[in-house]
């Protein structure tokens, strides 16, 4: 009776290690055609309302970003809407994003329209904590600042 308890015992430590293991979604998994993707959260600290006096001094630029959104390479610089975590917090979260390879994104802020023509904006971006410095071009409007980065399959972020 003891050994059959430590085999129910065995089987049910095995089954949590592997609901545990599937849970983590930071960790290197396939993507839809069989490249290893990660997760990588995004965020961007910059106001979450647009500033008036941006709103009045570049309308155009303002209209033309819209929402605070990000462009990833991985996604043909699809627009993708960021969500507003607070006051002064923008979030965005990917669970495709290609390992060992180097990725670009662009963020658009309406209120950074005051510093470049297109609302793209370079500062204060995080990517799984990381913060990203290394700029690059992207295409948009033209050719855009963006950020480069490479994540490894632990989700561990290099600029």
């Amino acid at each position: 009776m003891v050994d059959l308890d430590r085999s129910v015992l065995n089987s049910s430590v095995l089954l949590l290690a592997v609901v545990a293991l599937s849970c983590d979604d930071s960790a290197g998994m396939a993507g839809p055609n069989g490249e290893t993707v990660a997760t990588v959260e995004f965020v961007y600290q910059a106001p979450t309302t647009i500033d008036p006096n941006v709103r009045d001094q570049f309308p155009d630029c303002v209209a033309g970003v819209g929402r605070t959104h990000i462009h990833p390479s991985w996604r043909g610089f699809g627009r993708i809407d960021m969500s507003a975590a607070g006051a002064e917090r923008w979030d965005a979260r990917f669970t495709d994003v290609p390992v060992d390879e180097p990725v670009r994104i662009r963020i658009s802020d309406p209120n950074t329209c005051a510093q470049n023509p297109t609302g793209a904006s370079t500062d204060n971006v995080f990517a799984n904590g990381t913060r990203l410095t290394r700029i690059v071009d992207t295409p948009g409007s033209g050719t855009e600042p963006g950020l480069g980065f490479r994540v490894d399959e632990n989700g561990v972020v290099t600029p």
